[in-house]
């Protein structure tokens, strides 16, 4: 049994390790309120700066037993030997970090973003990619993240219904151990291959970037990869915001998009944030299992010169 504590309440949750059935990629607001204080259920709260959030928000009110990591800081990416930014973390460090906050491999990670804007929701399936390529599938969000939590009000007191706590939740330290899935860990060579080979690209950056009239400041060129299709990463959210899209509307903007919704594809953006939206909505949302995910995207594509890019629009 694993006990974590409320800081700041006195009181304490204690935790099983029995892990549930098969994960759901998304799990609603009715669905976290039942399992509150559930054995083998870890809510992991990402809410962070990419939201306009950090964890004095989290100590604030947050779902009673939450635990909080800073996606930004507390080491989910990192710099590679090449120096390019935002990349997977080396599996030693993500065990630690992941062990850490009280998680090991029996458990069901239920990840809570802030769940305003599509961008924060790519904290979620950020790490929730994560979780995957470690070979943990028993892993969740929370569609709306807590912004949908949050969002009914009691009329008299004009505080959110559903049960908040405050103060800090500090884990009991667990032990997590990684079952490597490397054929989800994309390199530029496969990515080059893969365009060479006329595979579907999808970039998931804004319209600007993917013509090339605008980059992202550590891109050292403007443009794409050539042969590639544009899904901005707003059109996987409703309107923009927190909650996911369903089926039925993604099949209908991918076929706008020109963007597969079966078979080999590869999702990038600048850095594989906005990417693991794209990558989240092809292989949990619509199923399709051959989705990858290019990690290094942009930003290591445009540092190698000697990889082709595609400029649609040259501003002179």
């Amino acid at each position: 049994m694993k006990k974590v504590t409320a800081w700041g309440l006195g009181i304490s949750l204690t935790m099983g390790a029995t892990s549930l059935s098969a994960a759901q990629p998304l799990v609603d607001v009715d669905w976290v309120k039942s399992n509150i204080g559930k054995p083998g259920v870890v809510f992991l709260d990402v809410r962070g700066p990419l939201a306009n959030k950090s964890r004095a928000d989290y100590l604030r009110g947050h779902i009673p037993g939450a635990v909080y990591t800073d996606y930004m800081k507390d080491g989910w990416r990192a710099k590679d030997k090449n120096g390019t930014p935002g990349m997977l973390a080396p599996t030693d460090k993500l065990e630690k970090l992941i062990g850490g906050l009280g998680i090991d491999n029996s458990e069901h990670v239920v990840l809570i973003p802030n769940g305003a804007k599509a961008l924060d929701m790519g904290t979620a399936t950020r790490i929730y990619w994560t979780f995957k390529v470690l070979g943990h599938d028993n892993v969740s969000i929370l569609d709306g993240g807590m912004t949908a939590y949050t969002k009914d009000i009691n009329p008299k007191t004009k505080a959110p219904i559903n049960p908040l706590d405050k103060g800090a939740v500090k884990p009991e330290a667990a032990s997590f151990k990684a079952n490597l899935r490397s054929d989800m860990i994309v390199t530029k060579e496969q990515v080059k291959a893969a365009m060479e080979s006329r595979m579907p690209l999808i970039d998931h950056r804004p319209n600007d970037q993917f013509i090339g009239i605008n980059k992202h400041g550590k891109s050292k060129r403007p443009g794409t990869i050539p042969g590639a299709v544009n899904l901005p990463e707003n059109w996987i959210t409703s309107n923009g915001g927190g909650m996911f899209r369903p089926k039925s509307e993604l099949a209908q903007l991918y076929a706008l998009a020109g963007a597969p919704t079966e078979g080999e594809e590869i999702s990038f953006c600048n850095s594989g944030h906005w990417a693991s939206l794209g990558w989240f909505a092809s292989s949990e949302l619509m199923g399709n299992k051959q989705a990858k995910m290019y990690d290094g995207s942009m930003i290591e594509w445009t540092a190698d010169q000697s990889m082709p890019v595609e400029q649609k629009v040259t501003i002179k």
